[in-house]
């Protein structure tokens, strides 16, 4: 009699065969169990030694390398603890050189050269912390740091990926050492993969991973895996917000990542000065606007270039401020006023302005001529209608101009409307475009169901 395929041999154990296919070497469980020393340890550690002294030659060696590894093992285990990992991940940490008397950063991926990572997945990954244990279906890890958790569910369970959530949910309860350097996890019972980032379980943290090709399991499990793709959501579309004095953590869906991909890609066109991103409303234009900056900002390429983000309200300008720091922005200046922004434009500025339309009303022509000036425009489908766009445009000549809206206007009183302004360079008027009916099929935006209630009332006739 046939053996009853089960949940490891219909999802998870293809899901590492896939990702093997990809450059994700696997480790069995007891070995990975060996390189962790025992179901108390978090990470591989003698390979992230061995990755440490390898990437920072000129700050580590063998008597500094443990302090690292124990800063990075004995973080808190919260929200707090995983974004100082994440820092970690992406250089942003220091130690102090005793010889160079001085802070160094420390390198711990090489975003440059992914080669020059170690790339491992393994199952069954087991924790205990003395008074739970619990077991992750699959983790996955560069360079000894487990990044990504992954829980599989049998295709025969309709509530599987709920099931899948809850388990998640329940490692952040009883055993957050499990999750505290973890950036991603994803959930999966072969029809339906979700992703979403750890200390955000909620239902609106959680996307949907497009089909490359719909029910083929294996391209959507070989897309994700993508190791450099891996290495750009870890550096880049991660997003520790501080609100309140609350910390909060998000992850940028598929739609924001692709977008930001072409706005990158548009700006670094010598050929193209604008483009548009049509994005229905409540789809994350401002995280994208930001993220994209964030980018930009450290394109080499551009040669220290002047990035304007226009926004339309001024609770949205301090919105955007409080929260910029998070986001990596060295230099960033809210401007105060058109004095002050037309000082900065004078001045040749190199970095990050937050500034409202209203503030180029009357400012001179061809004030700055640089090539390497980005606007990114929120509500593009307003903002730069009328006279304020055109002082606009003619103040940065050589400037590219990105739009960001949600509901773009072909034609406007004054102005020659959304599509000709930005979608002037694309043969259908838009860079990239995320609808309302593709947002409500991710679960991105909720359907609006209404009924007519029944009228019961009767007036009476005299």
């Amino acid at each position: 009699m046939p053996k009853r395929p089960t949940e490891s041999s219909v999802v998870q154990n293809p899901l590492i065969k896939y990702a093997a296919q990809v450059g994700w070497t696997y480790i069995s469980r007891d070995d990975a169990t060996t390189l962790r020393k025992g179901e108390t340890g978090l990470l591989f550690y003698d390979l992230l030694s061995q990755k440490l002294l390898h990437l920072n030659p000129k700050v580590l060696d063998q008597g500094n390398v443990g302090e690292v590894i124990k800063r990075i093992e004995t973080v808190r285990n919260s929200i707090e603890g995983n974004e100082v990992i994440l820092q970690f991940l992406k250089g942003e940490q220091t130690i102090y050189h005793q010889g160079q008397k001085q802070e160094r950063a420390v390198r711990v991926i090489d975003f440059e050269n992914p080669e020059n990572n170690e790339y491992h997945v393994t199952d069954e990954w087991q924790f205990t912390n003395g008074k739970f244990t619990n077991r992750g279906d699959v983790v996955f890890l560069v360079n000894g740091i487990p990044v990504i958790l992954v829980e599989t569910k049998s295709a025969e369970k309709p509530e599987g990926i709920t099931q899948a959530v809850q388990q998640v949910r329940r490692y952040h309860d009883e055993t957050p050492e499990m999750v505290t350097a973890t950036q991603i996890f994803d959930v999966t019972h072969l029809l339906g993969f979700y992703y979403g980032v750890t200390w955000n379980i909620t239902r609106k943290g959680l996307f949907n991973w497009k089909d490359v090709e719909k029910g083929n399991f294996e391209k959507k499990v070989k897309a994700f895996f993508d190791r450099e793709r891996i290495l750009r959501v870890l550096h880049d579309y991660i997003r520790f917000i501080k609100k309140d004095d609350v910390l909060s953590k998000i992850i940028l869906g598929q739609h924001q990542t692709r977008a930001t991909e072409k706005v990158v890609a548009r700006v670094l066109d010598p050929k193209r000065t604008s483009g548009l991103v049509w994005h229905t409303q409540g789809s994350g234009k401002t995280y994208t606007m930001i993220t994209v900056a964030s980018i930009l900002i450290r394109k080499e390429e551009l040669e220290k270039p002047t990035i304007i983000m226009l926004v339309d309200r001024n609770e949205l300008e301090s919105q955007l401020f409080n929260n910029l720091a998070a986001y990596g922005f060295g230099d960033v200046e809210v401007v105060e006023s058109k004095k002050h922004l037309q000082q900065l434009l004078k001045s040749d500025y190199r970095g990050l302005l937050v500034t409202m339309i209203h503030k180029f009303d009357k400012i001179p022509a061809d004030i700055n001529t640089r090539k390497n000036i980005v606007v990114l425009v929120d509500e593009a489908h307003r903002t730069t209608s009328g006279d304020l766009g055109n002082y606009l445009f003619a103040a940065l000549p050589k400037a590219t101009f990105i739009g960001f809206t949600g509901t773009p206007i072909d034609k406007i009183t004054y102005g020659r409307g959304t599509f000709k302004v930005f979608g002037k360079d694309d043969e259908k008027g838009y860079l990239d475009k995320y609808s309302m009916s593709e947002s409500i099929e991710d679960g991105t935006t909720l359907p609006l169901n209404y009924s007519l209630a029944p009228n019961d009332m009767l007036v009476p006739k005299e």
